[in-house]
């Protein structure tokens, strides 16, 4: 954490996704994974680690995708290895297993590094947005705020639907305002889908 308030420049973007198209019981772990992976998909620099001793990007093919759980004993982050190889069932049962391991203290080291992009869910306890802190070498980490309901607009009529806060953190050394943008924009593109 030191290392990061040092040498990171953080910016953060916000914006819901209106998730109004959502079935009912919708695994949104899941939901958000998907997402994620086309947002690396349509920004890959932003699924990367910089090295600071060579000022290099050294982008990944594939996604490993960090997430974050919450334990008495602090916050442990494994990681889920090469997402886009994965079925929706396995992601499940692995994210499953972790919150077991995490619970139990006994998650292996060798699951809590190796990280390309982290998922933070803040929104389980509360708070609409956050400005969730980059671990090096990544360049960004994204949270989920509490999904709240908004009043909108739907061809001229008045509707309530649920909205799914988004904070994207970037360092800005490495990623720009338009990648970062963008990748958002990719995000909640999916996320509104049905």
């Amino acid at each position: 954490m030191e290392k990061a308030h040092q040498s990171i420049v953080p910016v953060t973007l916000v914006d819901d996704a209106d998730i109004h198209a959502w079935q009912e019981k919708t695994d949104i772990t899941l939901r958000l994974i998907r997402a994620v992976m086309a947002a690396c998909q349509r920004e890959p620099k932003l699924n990367a680690w910089f090295n600071e001793s060579q000022l290099a990007l050294c982008q990944h093919s594939q996604i490993d995708l960090g997430i974050a759980m919450d334990a008495p004993e602090g916050l442990f982050v494994p990681v889920l290895k090469n997402i886009a190889q994965e079925s929706a069932v396995n992601l499940r049962k692995a994210i499953d297993k972790f919150k077991i391991e995490v619970k139990n203290r006994s998650v292996s080291p060798e699951d809590l590094v190796g990280a390309t992009f982290v998922l933070s869910n803040v929104g389980v306890f509360a708070g609409r947005y956050a400005t969730p802190i980059i671990i090096p070498p990544m360049v960004a980490i994204l949270a989920i705020g509490r999904i709240h309901e908004k009043v909108v607009s739907e061809q001229g009529k008045i509707s309530v639907h649920k909205q799914l806060p988004l904070s994207l953190t970037v360092d800005h050394r490495v990623i720009t305002g338009g990648e970062a943008a963008r990748f958002l924009s990719a995000l909640m593109i999916d996320l509104q889908a049905a």
